[in-house]
């Protein structure tokens, strides 16, 4: 039997990649089980410095499995639905930057994994799509009605939300949806040199600063300045910091220790 997640290191960096591509990897309950407990491993796990969630096969991620579109009561269909929210919290939660690696359809929930992430990488190839309203769901679905908006802006993603109409990816780097796109040769290697430039940084300053942009979304000026104060007052008493003052001190690059 062949698993649904397949883990792979590369140093501090942690790819996750779905593997039913035979589905277009569609995502059914144990395919959503295994990456929702990789990401919260990866999260405790001080030596990963950065993750990486990609597509096996010819495409990214095709949505949710229709297969576990089957007749449920309210309640069983309430608890789905917010399970398959799972790794999509996990993705906020964890103080590792987070990069999905984007090629061929990026449909339904694999588009909400794909703006759940801290970086998107798209190939030449990638299509990007909510398709919900097509099967009479609502266009929210998989964070979509949290992210899409805060990404690209309230217009376009009414647009892409009500009408399900299929964006590209020179267009989806030119609205914001994604923040680079590469050829689809070059795509692994684009990935890697990000991947291993976050993996560089101080892990402690990562978590931080990843913790303010996100609780940004949410809070006050007034609150988010509360928060810079007590990051930048841990930062400053760490051990990566006075390393990072003596390597620019001294010119050469830093090396920083998660202390």
């Amino acid at each position: 039997m062949i698993d649904s997640l397949l883990t792979e290191r590369r140093g501090a960096v942690l790819r996750l990649a779905l593997n039913r591509p035979d589905k277009l990897n569609a995502i059914d309950l144990p395919l959503l089980d295994a990456l929702t407990e990789a990401l919260e491993a990866a999260g405790r796990d001080p030596t990963v410095r950065a993750v990486v969630i990609a597509g096996a096969g010819a495409s990214f991620c095709a949505g949710a499995d229709i297969g576990q579109m089957i007749d449920r009561t309210a309640d069983d269909w309430e608890r789905t639905v917010d399970h398959y929210l799972d790794p999509i919290r996990v993705i906020a939660r964890i103080g590792k930057p987070v990069i999905a690696r984007l090629h061929g359809n990026v449909f339904g929930g694999g588009l909400g994994l794909a703006i759940a992430c801290d970086f998107r990488v798209a190939a030449e190839s990638a299509r990007l799509c909510a398709p919900f309203v097509k099967l009479a769901l609502a266009g929210c679905d998989m964070s979509a009605g949290y992210f899409l908006p805060r990404l690209i802006g309230l217009g376009r993603a009414i647009d892409m939300m009500m009408t399900a109409r299929v964006v590209d990816a020179p267009e989806a780097q030119a609205i914001g949806l994604v923040s680079q796109t590469v050829p689809d040769a070059e795509l692994d290697a684009a990935v890697d040199a990000l991947a291993d430039k976050l993996a560089t940084l101080a892990p402690r300053t990562t978590a931080f600063t990843k913790a303010a942009i996100r609780r940004s979304l949410d809070r006050d000026m007034e609150g988010e300045f509360d928060y810079e104060i007590f990051a930048q007052v841990q930062c400053l008493q760490s051990a990566d910091h006075r390393e990072g003052v003596a390597a620019f001190r001294e010119r050469r690059a830093p090396v920083f220790r998660g202390a």
